[in-house]
């Protein structure tokens, strides 16, 4: 193509990217690839090809690994964790300066081999994921610089596995290893079947910045490997990639006291209101959804316009459609590259084909032969198809409209995801008002997929839970530096049953503001630490349990509350507990024997104030990021938390669970104390007189073990917690893989819910999620 040509069409011309340099890298490595283990590469096993998906060429063989492999990997990670946490942050931050500086360096072959690889323009791996890469080792660096002063009383989880996918081979390692080893511990890394030059080149710049051996290693492989590395001997596991395999790890690590995080799939909407500028709006949407083929899991691949707008937007989307570039991802002007491998074009192409509704608009672009497929637009779905419902993971966009804000966040929402949402408004107080409404991790407002190390990144519902980037991207990967003691069940005291009583004290449930009979009709004899008759607790099933969580999400309105309204709600239950400490005090003497029952009754007096001093500043941060803008870390309510309390402290282990997680704007279902459950039923008298709303805080009675997996395994409930001293913690794991919930369990081990641990900022961390507002400005 002449100049004159370029200046007569305003056609672009081809800018081919040399590939000669990424394959000689690959032919003097490989091009048979061995695992990275202890600091070096080892001879290769047996192997299967990596190709070019957009020539088919193969490009080099890799090992797939297998069960000996990775224990192999998690002995050298074992082995150099201990020294690797002594040499300190401020040690640790030295080698990953070293880390992100060798990244830049070699920036170009990176970005190279994951386009060669990978099948996305080198545009974006060039501008987009690579300088990310560096940006996440340079800020995790000084994350590590100031470790030991900012973290007491946090350690390093020891070995993590982590499980990166293949639509961003780099910078999904760069995301979970650089905070790992920022906090002091060390990895096994599996990259994708797919894509695993980029990680196995970065192993070789782990060995040039000197980073320790065993510190990094790299096991490759398929699903299998991965499966084989969940299994192992690690502490911590970190995944990203579908919800069906999420689920999979999600069940496979029930009860094994790991850490994990999961950040899995997506269909968010990108919502574009009427008084929208159309034409950035229309640019947005090529970059939500054609970036990197649609295969991204926050892509927008849910289009939502408002009514008024939708045939004009619609017009403009297809002639914009209509001038994308398809081809060569090593050509610089290229919008939409190769499809990653056979397989999946395959399952897009069936998705889009299977379809029995709808029109179909695919772009009229020169699509070449191959693994590539043009960018499609699908319109006139009704909310139940399988395109509006299922992640397609390619360049297929589905739209219908909406005709008001609460409609659109009505539609919005109509997913089992929450992972990422863009909105666009010209007018910033709709976009803000809407902002907190959507189920979404990350909402970008008139923009999209931005991402900075110093913003949490990742999703709710079965988008996973855990976040990547920011200060809790970091959190993730600590612990408690004491776990706690072995925790003994607790027994109910035994006796002889004898009516009548001279005071009736059969207990009822407390459901949404109420005294409630269970169910079942059934009661149990409670005794006294003398074995005397004190009362009768009713006996709670799963009925009881739906009828508990159908009225914590009919309060819904409590998440709406002022924080300083909630503040006062918990402050005045506070005073009215105190207001009858003598007589909860002898009650809880009675229930357990001792004299601890004043102690116990002051203490969870203080707690109600210290979780009431909390509810209006634990709200959230503005986040320093490469934008003219910001980015908003807003803390959001959970949801419906179930909670089986402690057996040992009932009234206090009931107050240090409900008090944070209400006042963090939740709802609770909580389990009372097992063996004394009559503190429990005391103390909604204390409720009923506190001007908390009906269904902020229900409570049953009955057995542990039977109600925690209802609560677990319910679709209606955001998260379990278990400070039981019943071990349920992996039935409950297990059972809550079925929505993703979040759980937090106790591993069988106490915390002494007196001292410091029984007010750790760490329940108001499990009370809240983390949600991204990207706000850039200007004229």
């Amino acid at each position: 193509m002449t100049v004159r040509e370029i200046f007569e069409t305003m056609d672009y011309g081809t800018a081919p990217e040399s590939a000669t340099d990424a394959l000689a890298w690959i032919a003097g490595t490989g091009p048979r690839f061995g695992h990275f283990l202890g600091g070096a590469y080892r001879e290769a096993g047996e192997t299967f090809e990596t190709r070019n998906p957009a020539t088919g060429e193969v490009l080099a063989e890799i090992t797939q690994g297998t069960a000996e492999d990775v224990e192999a990997a998690v002995a050298a990670a074992r082995a150099a964790q201990p020294g690797w946490e002594g040499l300190g942050g401020k040690g640790r931050a030295r080698v990953l300066y070293a880390i992100a500086r060798l990244v830049q360096k070699h920036s170009r072959l990176f970005a190279v081999l994951e386009s060669l690889e990978g099948g996305k323009p080198i545009r974006e791996s060039r501008d987009i994921d690579i300088p990310l890469v560096a940006r996440h080792f340079y800020h995790h660096a000084g994350l590590a610089q100031l470790f030991d002063t900012e973290n007491a009383g946090r350690k390093a989880w020891g070995v993590c596995g982590q499980i990166v996918p293949w639509n961003f081979p780099l910078l999904m390692l760069a995301w979970k290893i650089a905070p790992a080893l920022a906090a002091g511990n060390t990895v096994v890394l599996k990259p994708a079947e797919w894509t695993s030059l980029t990680a196995l080149l970065f192993g070789d710049i782990c060995r040039q910045a000197g980073l320790p051996e065993g510190v990094v290693n790299i096991v490759t492989g398929d699903g299998e490997t991965g499966a084989a590395l969940v299994a192992s001997d690690i502490d911590k596991v970190a995944f990203t990639g579908s919800t069906d395999v999420g689920r999979k790890i999600r069940e496979a690590t029930a009860g094994r006291g790991l850490g994990l995080t999961l950040e899995l799939g997506g269909k968010s909407p990108y919502i574009v209101f009427e008084d929208a500028d159309l034409d950035s709006a229309v640019e947005g949407l090529v970059d939500a959804i054609w970036f990197n083929g649609g295969q991204v899991c926050c892509a927008g691949s849910r289009l939502l316009v408002q009514e008024g707008i939708a045939e004009a937007f619609h017009a403009k989307l297809k002639a914009r459609m209509d001038k994308l570039r398809v081809g060569d991802p090593l050509d610089k002007s290229i919008d939409v590259g190769a499809i990653v491998d056979p397989e999946q074009l395959s399952r897009i192409r069936a998705l889009v084909d299977g379809t029995d509704e709808g029109e179909i608009h695919r772009a009229a672009c020169e699509i070449p032969e191959g693994c590539f497929y043009p960018p499609t637009l699908v319109t006139g779905l009704s909310q139940a198809s399988r395109l509006m419902q299922e992640e397609i993971f390619g360049p297929v966009l589905v739209s219908t409209t909406f005709r008001t804000p609460s409609e659109a966040v009505q539609i919005a929402n109509d997913t089992r995801y929450g992972l990422a949402a863009s909105l666009w408004s010209e007018n910033i107080n709709t976009c803000l008002d809407i902002a907190p409404k959507i189920a979404a991790g990350v909402v970008w407002i008139n923009g999209t997929n931005m991402f900075d190390a110093a913003a949490g990144f990742g999703g709710v519902r079965e988008s996973g839970f855990g976040r990547e980037g920011g200060p809790e991207g970091l959190e993730a990967y600590m612990r408690p530096l004491h776990r706690g003691d072995a925790l003994e069940k607790a027994a109910a005291a035994t006796g002889e049953a004898t009516e009548p009583q001279s005071v009736d004290r059969t207990a009822k449930l407390y459901v949404g503001g109420k005294q409630a009979r269970p169910d079942g009709g059934y009661a149990r004899a409670v005794f006294d630490a003398r074995g005397t008759l004190i009362g009768q607790a009713p006996i709670g099933n799963r009925k009881d349990v739906r009828n508990a969580v159908e009225a914590a999400r009919g309060a819904s309105g409590w998440a709406g509350a002022t924080a300083h309204n909630r503040a006062q709600v918990i402050y005045y239950i506070g005073e009215n507990l105190a207001a009858r400490a003598e007589e909860f005090a002898a009650r809880l003497d009675r229930m357990k024997g001792g004299t601890d029952g004043k102690r116990e009754v002051e203490t969870a007096v203080d707690r109600l104030f210290t979780w009431a001093a909390w509810a209006d500043k634990f709200g959230g941060e503005v986040r320093s990021v490469p934008i003219r803008g910001t980015a908003l870390a807003m803390r959001e309510p959970v949801g419906v938390i179930g909670a089986i309390c402690p057996d040992e402290a009932p009234l206090l282990g009931l107050v240090s669970v409900m008090a944070p997680a209400i006042a963090m704007g939740n709802r609770v279902v909580l389990v009372a104390s097992e063996p004394h459950p009559l503190a429990a039923t005391d103390f909604y008298q204390i409720l009923d007189t506190s001007d908390l709303p009906g269904g902020v805080a229900n409570i049953l009675t009955g057995s542990h073990a039977e109600l925690a997996p209802v609560l677990a395994a319910h679709m209606d409930v955001e998260a379990v917690w278990s400070f039981s001293s019943t071990d349920l913690s992996a039935e409950i794991e297990r059972r809550a893989a079925g929505n993703l919930k979040r759980t937090w369990v106790n591993d069988g081990r106490g915390r002494d819910w007196f001292g410091p641990a029984g007010e750790d900022r760490a329940f108001l961390g499990h009370a809240t999620e983390v949600k991204t507002v990207w706000v850039p400005w200007g004229a």
